[in-house]
């Protein structure tokens, strides 16, 4: 998979800057005290354990900010399954912009393929089923866009970028409503009004508030939050493929394939994005 159409060209280079500018500041004093500005050197990228790789094309991206005339070579692909040892990527020209780009470079590909190989082992779990796995908003702030790209590139599905691209009622918008038939009713005046065709997605918290949904109508999706198994499966029969569903809250890679077997479309799991261990991956001389 490629970062090329996830991420706007501009943005990338926005959030690069950003990050060089929160680790480099006024210069890389260390390399600069101790390596001639005109020293060359060769660098290497390795994985040192297991998993799959994301995040290659920004990485590439830091250094050439850093330098465009230092000489990179990609030798993996996003998404694609390694090993430890393998070497991701080569990295030639001035010693002292290799070692500048560095932590930033690093920083990208280990978190992003954190999430990636977390990503894919629940995809795993639950791929001789129908269901999808979708990701959250339970993000890092600034990295929406990148950790949704690695969810992507693992094989899972992303559930709605922002605020601004999917209606969802969750049980907070409900009661601030006034009640489910409330908000779906001022939803679809809002979206008239608003001349915007946004999809609706409505949480609901029991088989009551189920019911109440099939009596009002008027939404696409049907997201239903802190389900058991059980009720799970009761509530995707009574919704008869009218609407599409989803399950959510606290599923785990030790439950995901009971709930996946239910019938359920979509189950999303915030754990993808938050609450991941970064992959080791380290850039070492290549003389």
């Amino acid at each position: 998979m490629s970062i090329k159409g996830f991420i706007p060209q501009d943005y990338l280079d926005n959030h690069i800057r950003l990050a060089l500018a929160e680790d480099v500041g006024q210069g890389d004093y260390s390399s600069m005290a101790c390596i001639d500005k005109t020293e060359t050197n060769h660098a290497q990228i390795i994985v040192k354990q297991a998993g799959i790789i994301c995040g290659l094309e920004i990485a590439q991206r830091v250094f050439e900010i850093i330098d465009q005339s230092l000489e990179i070579e990609i030798l993996k692909q996003d998404g694609d399954i390694v090993l430890k040892g393998d070497v991701l990527m080569r990295i030639s020209g001035k010693a002292i912009s290799i070692l500048t780009a560095e932590r930033t470079a690093l920083n990208y590909i280990q978190r992003l393929s954190g999430i990636a190989t977390q990503t894919a082992d629940y995809v795993k779990l639950i791929e001789d089923t129908s269901c999808r796995l979708l990701d959250t908003r339970k993000t890092t702030p600034t990295m929406r866009l990148f950790e949704k790209y690695a969810v992507k590139t693992a094989g899972a599905e992303n559930h709605r970028k922002g605020l601004y691209d999917m209606i969802m009622l969750k049980d907070n918008h409900i009661d601030f409503a006034g009640g489910i038939k409330q908000a779906i009713k001022k939803t679809h005046f809002f979206l008239q009004q608003a001349n915007k065709n946004l999809k609706i997605e409505i949480e609901v918290r029991d088989l009551a508030e189920l019911k109440e949904v099939l009596n009002e109508g008027g939404v696409d999706r049907i997201m239903l939050d802190n389900f058991t198994p059980e009720l799970l499966s009761q509530a995707v029969k009574l919704i008869n493929h009218r609407y599409e569903t989803e399950s959510s809250g606290g599923i785990t890679k030790e439950t995901i394939k009971e709930f996946a077997l239910t019938g359920v479309d979509y189950i999303s799991v915030g754990a993808l994005t938050h609450n991941i261990q970064s992959l080791d991956i380290s850039l070492v001389s290549d003389k």
